[in-house]
């Protein structure tokens, strides 16, 4: 991997994790297009992924402070209860993660057929959006499991993680605003999750395989751009305008489909 694939890999993970465009099926045709075949690439991939969490939790670090604080005064407050929806919601993709894992490493493999279909799916459930009435709902612990199936769904490349969830809420009848921070919120303990498995998991000692400065270069990409695109998100979604992002994953979804 040279610093271009690694820059532009960098900026389609942090720009594709908060975006409704699915960041998997992004980097699989990412990898497809840029001719990356080398399936060894684990340390960059945890390292981009280390990228994005961080963006997420600087973007939410009031939240995130607040939630902590209520939490450790070890007692039944609203901070409990929101993170203990958080932790609920987590259950879906842990059962998956567990029991299939194998199975879902498998799909991703350069199949961009299926990326190009989950595309499309996801462009029909980003347009469904238009036709939901804004309502004030919070998050229940129902609501909260249910989203966290939508979530385990986007395992499957090409398929958004926040399109499915955020789309789920919405027809769940939770207010915009709180499901966007749900959304962003619920995904930092399968991602943190999934970035501690890959270090324990991985070797890398051979750095020298992919080298410090593409590492360093997609890191800070996926960095920034997460940055963005998370605030992005959380103004379109207020905005209602998810249908623009619709339409994009219909053409990206089309264009990956005739050009496997």
């Amino acid at each position: 991997m040279n610093e271009f694939q690694a820059l532009i890999l960098g900026l389609l993970q942090g720009l594709t994790e908060f975006l409704p465009v699915s960041s998997s099926g992004h980097l699989e045709i990412g990898h497809a297009f840029l001719g990356i075949h080398d399936d060894n690439n684990l340390l960059f991939a945890v390292v981009v992924h280390g990228a994005t969490v961080l963006s997420t939790i600087v973007v939410f670090k009031k939240d995130i402070i607040s939630i902590s604080k209520g939490a450790f005064e070890f007692k039944r407050n609203k901070s409990t209860i929101y993170l203990l929806k958080i932790l609920f919601s987590a259950i879906p993709i842990a059962i998956l993660g567990l029991v299939f894992q194998d199975e879902i490493e498998g799909i991703y493999n350069g199949r961009l057929v299926l990326v190009g279909g989950m595309l499309i799916f996801t462009s029909f459930l980003l347009f469904i959006t238009k036709f939901i009435k804004p309502k004030q709902g919070e998050v229940t612990f129902f609501h909260s499991f249910m989203i966290g199936l939508a979530q385990a769904l986007a395992v499957i490349p090409g398929i958004s993680r926040s399109g499915a969830t955020i789309v789920t809420g919405l027809l769940l009848g939770v207010d915009r605003k709180e499901i966007t921070r749900f959304s962003f919120l619920m995904v930092l303990i399968p991602i943190i999750a999934a970035f501690l498995v890959d270090l324990v998991k991985g070797d890398f000692t051979n750095v020298e395989n992919i080298g410090i400065l593409p590492l360093a270069i997609g890191f800070v990409a996926a960095f920034f751009s997460g940055l963005l695109a998370c605030r992005w998100m959380i103004g379109i979604v207020k905005k209602g305008k998810l249908i623009y992002f619709a339409i994009y994953c219909f053409i990206i979804g089309l264009i990956a489909i005739f050009a496997a």
